[in-house]
């Protein structure tokens, strides 16, 4: 039978081709009316773009995504605390890839709707119930009217409908919202000047005011003029009235540009960047306490609607994209049977707790804020304020709990044992 999946966005998708890759029928149903490619840049780290490569998808990543060749901390006076390759860069076999997400659900959705079928992905289908059945689950959808839009049935039910899942809704009816941690997020896109490597993402600052950026467009950073992702994060005051998270509500620069006006680096002009900006978008910085079951019955969930997790160190649509193949093997080993989503869960739910409290602790970013603690007013040398040792544990760490590090990986064998797509692909090193 079919695997119903609730959620057309990065992780459903994801779920849909790894199905269709070994020879599950699945079908897709998303509440909005029309799939667009929206958002601003996020990375894809190395461990989730095996899985994408191993999907067949790595020439279309190179297409438009930049291969990221290090990440570096600096402090609000811009002066580096931190650095470290990235990718093919620091010896893994599979690059990292900073990417526009719209891009990046637009060839996820056109390499599902070229596989399992267009009449397999049907949007305006909102998840508003569902029942199990003899052998398999009845899933019932209405559309943005609420009016009735169908009622179909399958062996499992995903819910990968995001951090407002309604399948979550359901089943945490006593939840409530996301949780928001007094920080806003303004993202932006810009065309700049080419910066450091031309392949680096940085972060700057500490944890109370923070810019981060890094190249998107492989095309528009060979014409010179990199069209640059950039996050400017202001802690607001206790009493600040937060607005629903909304991708699509415009930014307000008077709001944050002027605790960056002097953010202006002999390697990074940040204000210039900001009020050059294409677009700007709001986002305040939001979670949800981790859940101690995933799986009823037929039904589990998957992304950020199980484990939705702040930004930081580049991990929310990687470990969708893993979540995604995890079930798949599991569904390859055990059929679509319950035992397969337990298996599933029992894997990836304890893996994605210990990352959602990490990163409530800053992650990796906690460098910046220990330089900021212990010299607010800069330093000379940053081994005087913290000592290698601790910068190499802290990033080490992070690889740990995040699954990414470098020789564990090499050696892992495929999550999904199956021939990838179209034989595979052979990953070159970025010139």
């Amino acid at each position: 039978m079919t695997v119903l999946v609730a959620g057309g966005g990065i992780g459903g998708l994801t779920v849909a081709l790894s199905l269709h890759q070994i020879g599950v029928p699945v079908r897709v149903f998303e509440s909005v009316t029309e799939l667009k490619p929206i958002g601003v840049g996020i990375n894809i780290l190395p461990h989730a773009c095996r899985e994408l490569i191993e999907l067949g998808l790595l020439d279309k990543l190179d297409e438009t995504g930049i291969r990221t060749k290090e990440l570096a901390y600096f402090s609000k006076h811009g002066k580096q605390i931190w650095s470290e390759p990235r990718g093919l860069d620091a010896g893994y076999k599979w690059p990292q890839v900073s990417i526009h997400r719209g891009i990046l659900h637009q060839l996820l959705l056109d390499a599902a709707r070229e596989r399992i079928g267009p009449g397999n992905i049907l949007t305006g289908h909102h998840l508003a119930n569902w029942a199990e059945t003899g052998n398999g689950v009845r899933a019932i959808f209405t559309g943005k009217d609420g009016k009735p839009a169908g009622e179909y049935e399958g062996a499992l039910l995903i819910g990968a409908d995001g951090i407002h899942s309604a399948m979550r809704a359901k089943l945490y009816p006593e939840e409530g919202a996301p949780i928001w941690n007094g920080r806003i997020l303004w993202r932006g896109v810009t065309e700049g000047e080419p910066f450091l490597s031309g392949r680096t993402m940085i972060m700057a600052g500490h944890e109370s005011l923070k810019f981060v950026c890094y190249p998107i467009s492989r095309d528009a950073s060979e014409r010179g003029r990199p069209t640059i992702n950039w996050i400017a994060e202001r802690l607001l005051p206790p009493d600040y009235q937060w607005r629903r998270e909304d991708y699509n509500r415009a930014g307000k620069l008077e709001e944050f540009l002027p605790y960056f006006e002097n953010w202006t680096f002999d390697w990074l002009d940040v204000p210039g960047l900001i009020r050059n900006a294409e677009y700007c978008y709001e986002y305040p910085l939001v979670d949800r306490d981790p859940l101690e079951r995933w799986t009823f019955g037929r039904v589990t969930l998957l992304g950020d609607a199980a484990h939705p997790m702040y930004p930081i160190g580049s991990n929310g649509a990687s470990q969708a994209i893993l979540d995604a193949r995890v079930l798949a093997r599991e569904i390859l080993a055990k059929g679509e049977t319950h035992e397969a989503l337990a298996a599933y869960e029992d894997e990836r739910r304890p893996a994605t707790t210990q990352l959602v409290l990490l990163n409530r602790q800053n992650g990796p970013e906690q460098v910046m804020q220990l330089v900021e603690e212990r010299a607010p007013n800069s330093f000379v040398t940053v081994t005087d304020v913290l000592s290698r040792q601790e910068l190499e544990d802290i990033a080490a760490n992070y690889k740990k709990v995040a699954g990414f590090q470098v020789d564990a990986l090499n050696a892992k064998p495929p999550i999904v044992p199956v021939p990838p797509v179209a034989g595979g692909q052979r990953v070159e090193a970025a010139e």
